[in-house]
């Protein structure tokens, strides 16, 4: 028996994870333009865009993308308070900062408001497909020619509440994975340090992100620094 024309060939349905839904929030069009035709390319879902923070934080909202893709200097509302916003409403969304300059000041502040990593405008396609895919794990992307400045700068310029709290009681292990996550070891690099297994080292990872009240690695990294249980130049394992 025929198959009815518009129906679908399910013999040919191959099931395996979503692809990743990304929000473009941009206020430079040719920008949003050749970003989305990178991502769409490697198989990302662009789900939307905005052009100020203010629709993008409408947009993530109506919209629930795992990623957006955020620039930092926007009219209306800028990417830092779009950030916090989006955050506050969701913690399981993932920001990826975006700017012109590795010295802008508001990366500082973007990092600060829950980004999970930060690129430069100029990123290479491949750069900028697999920077979406590490921040969709969860995991930290930021640009390797300035995380070493940025990180001194939360150890130089800590908040008052970056004191690790007392009650806290963190074990000697957990310890030790929070000074590798702050130096960007990945779970398999940690546990090739620690000698544990990877899925090992992600159980410890979740249980510091809810211990420490933390986003995400970032934040773990950022906490670490400011705290001072790591400081910028030390070596690490």
């Amino acid at each position: 028996m025929a198959r009815p024309r518009d129906a679908p060939d399910r013999s040919r349905v191959v099931s395996g994870p979503a692809p990743t839904r990304v929000l473009l929030v941009d206020d430079q069009e040719l920008v949003r333009v050749g970003f989305r035709l990178i991502l769409e390319r490697a198989g990302i879902d662009v789900v939307g865009e905005a052009a100020d923070g203010a629709a993008g934080v409408a947009a993530a909202a109506a919209l629930e993308p795992d990623v957006v893709l955020m620039d930092i200097r926007m009219p209306v509302m800028d990417g830092i308070e779009a950030t916090h916003r989006i955050l506050d409403a969701d913690a399981s969304r993932r920001v990826l900062a975006l700017t012109t300059f590795d010295l802008d000041e508001v990366v500082f502040a973007a990092v600060r408001a829950g980004a999970s990593g930060f690129l430069l405008k100029d990123v290479p396609p491949a750069d900028l497909v697999h920077a979406v895919g590490v921040v969709s794990r969860g995991e930290a992307m930021l640009a390797p020619t300035v995380t070493a400045r940025l990180l001194e700068r939360f150890a130089s310029a800590p908040s008052p509440d970056a004191v690790l709290p007392r009650d806290l009681d963190l074990t000697e292990r957990e310890v030790e994975i929070v000074r590798l996550v702050a130096r960007g070891r990945s779970n398999a690099e940690i546990g090739a340090a620690l000698f544990l297994s990877e899925s090992t080292v992600k159980t410890y990872v979740s249980r510091l992100l809810a211990k420490l009240g933390a986003h995400d690695r970032v934040q773990i990294a950022i906490l670490a620094y400011e705290s001072g249980l790591v400081r910028p130049g030390e070596r690490s394992p």
